[in-house]
């Protein structure tokens, strides 16, 4: 019998562009300056007790080593009941669906649930192609509609990472932070 299990795909919070000399890599949370708060450093957490609340708690995170991805994950994590194994994946930052299947493809068989916290395109095409047939109507419409910063995909597989391919995996929610507030 397949063992079931989850990935998350979670997009990394709103960024901020305000300093222009910056490389995207070091972009931090923001953006600064809004009149309510920076918007990404009110999402991350938000999405953190949502993954809480419906207890979706990873067992490990492939985070993008990018600055605002690693502060997506720092307020993410502080709002889960549990501690979760963490690994930068350098491949993670600007990566196509290719290169994040090949990374979901090699997360550690011991992980049930696995959460994977990166960039569009890539993270949105992933997502896209991942799901099958048997994916829900409703969680379709909503990535097919958009995949904004902080939006967050739940897929439940059949069967071990290292076997996993596009359409493989079952889209079962598509949460956008407007969602929750």
């Amino acid at each position: 019998m397949a063992t079931s299990r989850q990935l998350l795909l979670l997009r990394h919070a709103k960024s901020s562009w305000d300093d222009p000399a910056l490389a995207d890599f070091d972009r931090p949370l923001g953006p600064r300056g809004l009149p309510l708060g920076p918007r990404g450093l009110k999402t991350a957490p938000l999405m953190g007790r949502e993954l809480a609340r419906r207890s979706w708690l990873p067992d490990l995170a492939l985070v993008s080593p990018a600055l605002r991805t690693r502060e997506t994950w720092r307020l993410v994590s502080a709002e889960l009941s549990a501690s979760v194994t963490v690994e930068f994946a350098e491949a993670l930052f600007e990566a196509t669906a290719g290169d994040i299947l090949a990374e979901v493809q090699q997360a550690v068989a011991s992980a049930g649930c696995l959460l994977v916290l990166g960039h569009n395109p890539g993270l949105e095409d992933f997502a896209r192609r991942f799901a099958g047939p048997r994916s829900g109507v409703a969680a379709l419409r909503k990535l097919e509609e958009k995949f904004p910063t902080g939006a967050l995909a739940r897929f439940v597989i059949d069967g071990d990472w290292a076997d996993l391919g596009f359409g493989a995996a079952r889209l079962t929610h598509c949460i956008k932070p407007k969602d929750l507030s």
